[in-house]
């Protein structure tokens, strides 16, 4: 071999050499985006079967395109949560009733308590009972036409959760904060007024409260609210973000709603920042008895009121 045959060998070998350092960390980088995406899919799927398959529960008293309009226009939502009292099953009274409206334009979330002993039209039944009736009687279906009869509102969304789910939700998210505004003792545990953290225990005691609180079922309502406005928070956290696979699995087993995965994307894009900002109204009445039963009377003028707070 000449001097020029191999120094052109030599030069071959180098630029051989050259070029697979320059392809390495390119191959180390396409890597990462393979996992990456792989792990995007991972949790997609993950989340879309739990939500699609365990979670939903389509209901005919929603019509679905005006509410798919609403998103595309970023107009108000309004979205029925109910808490029901009896643990591992979701057929049972509403203890926790409340329409929350998403404001995207004022960056807004609103949200009003309906006191469960509320007296009003069951539909579906063709008389008046408590509204937290609706529920047990005909499940989310019938807690909706009674609530939208009731308050003369469109509902978007509707989502209920067990009592024992909400305490294993707290636990999942680590625990939540919230303002108490009455000192009491409940279970063994202590909570002063001010701000407090809750874990999943502590959030069922805190919310299951009545006895003590000299407003009754009023403060109990209040409690409900802040423990919701605290999940609401604390599940936006990074964090808590990122274990979105881990939560969806735990809510599909304690939740029933109408909303697809693709729903709730749409809902983080679009209605985020309403979480900064909330209002917190619980509709006034007054108390009676009617044949020795209680109930929480609503006049009209009052409905009127709420129907305009909650569509302007």
């Amino acid at each position: 071999m000449d001097e020029q045959q191999h120094r052109s060998r030599r030069a071959r070998k180098q630029k051989k050499k050259r070029n697979w350092w320059v392809l390495t960390p390119l191959i180390m980088i396409a890597v990462v985006i393979l996992a990456i995406g792989i792990y995007a899919v991972y949790v997609y799927l993950g989340v879309k079967q739990t939500v699609d398959g365990d979670m939903y529960q389509p209901v005919d008293a929603i019509d679905r395109e005006k509410t798919q309009i609403k998103i595309d226009e970023r107009d108000n939502l309004n979205i029925l949560l109910l808490g029901i009292d009896n643990e591992g099953s979701r057929r049972g009274r509403s203890d926790a009733i409340i329409v929350l409206t998403l404001k995207p334009e004022e960056d807004k979330m609103q949200m009003v308590s309906i006191p469960r002993d509320t007296r009003t039209l069951i539909v579906g039944r063709g008389y008046d009972d408590k509204i937290n009736h609706a529920y047990a009687f005909g499940g989310p279906e019938m807690a909706i036409e009674t609530v939208e009869n009731f308050l003369n509102i469109e509902l978007d969304y509707f989502v209920d959760i067990t009592m024992d789910g909400l305490g294993v939700l707290v636990d999942e998210l680590g625990t939540i904060t919230v303002n108490n505004e009455l000192e009491f003792t409940s279970n063994g545990t202590h909570f002063p007024v001010g701000p407090i953290e809750l874990d999943g225990t502590k959030t069922l005691s805190y919310v299951r409260m009545r006895k003590q609180d000299p407003t009754g079922d009023f403060g109990r309502t209040d409690r409900q609210r802040k423990v919701i406005e605290g999940i609401i928070k604390e599940g936006a956290t990074v964090g808590n973000v990122t274990r979105i696979v881990e939560l969806t699995n735990v809510l599909g087993q304690n939740v029933g709603t109408n909303m697809e995965l693709n729903d709730m994307i749409a809902l983080l894009q679009h209605y985020r920042n309403t979480r900064h900002n909330v209002e917190e109204y619980r509709i006034n009445g007054s108390g009676t008895t009617i044949n020795g039963t209680y109930y929480y009377i609503v006049n009209d003028e009052e409905r009127a009121k709420v129907n305009q707070m909650i569509e302007s």
